[in-house]
């Protein structure tokens, strides 16, 4: 049964149908091979209890948040400001592309959104400053990750859905693992640009007048962030209420910098469509997929088969990882959170794992699904805005900080405190 699901799943993705649809059909082959009762009958009603969370309507909204402000040249500006302050470090530029994606994580909530706002603006200075083309092109795709671990994330929201977490704790609870991870991605580059100078390129210099000059720039993304997160701690408002109100402060941003047009907004609310349509089919497809596997039995069947290995707690922790690192070869990131947190999560709950921690486990392992072959998303999206070349030296060039990630893991797990002791502090 379990291998029969594995096999049929691996399948349907070794051919390159789109994973929402993958998914969708490999619900509609289990129904009549282990139900006894047509179950895809239920189709609609599924569909329906799948989306009907107000939380949900979260998603959207950050996404909306993240495309206006790119449309509106804040990426730009902000990258411009990062390299100022950064680039004396060894790997110059590439310490901006780290630090302009934790600050545009702290405002969209995308990693996909990330990557490709900060690599737009990035690559083209490849070949102006002569850097090392695959570290560099790594470490806009390993930026872009943390997206979804640095508050607000989309994919935090979901983990709060999927498992009944509360969504502000989960936002405090990934504030330091993202910064630690951002300070992992530097000390990466450092040590690379160390070993082989070349790797650095031609440092961007800048007088102290011009980086002070250059702080406006990083004043939008800031507040944006202080707005959106601020008003939930305040108790103002709920997460979904938050998004909302970062979306109308970066219209207003927009329309200050007069940048706020009918045809940028026609273009910002576009690719929100496109990307919202693309999460909520795949939770459609996912939500129903795990109602055909757990009547049928294969859910149980998988955790009982987890549960009967005998592992102590950091043992199971090891499978998981593991378990995680090769799901993300073959799948993306939101269809690994969607499809597997409720098989998993209830395991570790109950070997005792506090559920914010074990948030910030499955977010920190499904970035690395993000950046590891041969479905890691954001190496595609890094890849298409070369616009030549082979998928190669982005793939290699992501290594190093796959790496970075397993130290955080390692650090996550012997100090547990790094994820909890913000959530502890607000009670």
């Amino acid at each position: 049964m379990i291998a029969t699901t594995l096999i049929i799943l691996l399948v349907l993705i070794g051919l390159s149908v789109p994973v929402a649809a993958a998914l969708g059909v490999l619900g509609l082959i289990l129904d009549p091979l282990y139900s006894m009762l047509p179950l895809t009958r239920a189709m609609g009603e599924m569909a329906w209890s799948t989306n009907n969370e107000f939380l949900l309507v979260a998603i959207p909204l950050f996404i909306l948040l993240g495309e206006i402000l790119l449309r509106a040249g804040f990426a730009e500006r902000m990258y411009s400001a990062m390299s100022l302050w950064l680039s004396w470090l060894p790997g110059g530029l590439m310490h901006a592309n780290i630090g302009a994606s934790a600050l545009f994580a702290a405002t969209s909530g995308s990693s996909v959104a990330t990557a490709a706002t900060v690599g737009t603006v990035a690559i083209p200075q490849i070949r102006r400053y002569g850097y090392n083309e695959p570290l560099f092109l790594g470490s806009i795709a390993a930026g872009g990750t943390l997206g979804i671990l640095i508050p607000p994330s989309i994919n935090m929201v979901l983990y709060g859905v999927l498992t009944n977490t509360s969504v502000p704790k989960l936002y405090l609870a990934g504030i330091l693992p993202g910064l630690l991870l951002t300070g992992l991605f530097m000390l990466t580059i450092i040590a690379g640009c160390i070993l082989v100078p070349r790797w650095g390129g031609e440092r961007v210099k800048g007088a102290w007048g011009a980086r002070f000059a250059s702080l406006v720039h990083l004043a939008p993304p800031l507040a944006i962030f202080v707005l959106v997160v601020g008003s939930i701690y305040a108790g103002i408002a709920t997460p979904t209420e938050a998004a909302a109100l970062g979306v109308l402060g970066a219209l207003i941003l927009a329309a200050c910098f007069r940048r706020l047009t009918l045809s940028m907004l026609a273009t910002a609310i576009e690719g929100t469509m496109k990307s919202s349509a693309m999460i909520l089919l795949i939770i459609i497809a996912s939500g129903f997929l795990n109602f055909i596997m757990s009547a049928a039995g294969i859910t149980d069947a998988i955790t009982n088969s987890i549960k009967g290995l005998g592992l102590s707690p950091m043992q199971m922790i090891a499978v998981v990882v593991i378990f995680y690192l090769i799901l993300g070869c073959f799948m993306e990131s939101l269809s690994i959170m969607i499809t597997t947190i409720p098989i998993v999560t209830p395991i570790l709950f109950a070997l005792g794992f506090d559920p914010l921690w074990v948030g910030i486990l499955i977010i920190v392992l499904v970035e690395a699904a993000l950046i590891t072959p041969p479905v890691g998303l954001n190496l595609f999206v890094v890849h298409s805005l070369r616009k030549s070349g082979s998928m190669g030296p982005v793939i290699i060039g992501s290594l190093p900080f796959v790496v970075s990630m397993g130290v955080l893991i390692v650090l996550l797990a012997i100090f547990p405190a790094i994820a909890l002791y913000l959530p502890g502090l607000a009670g």
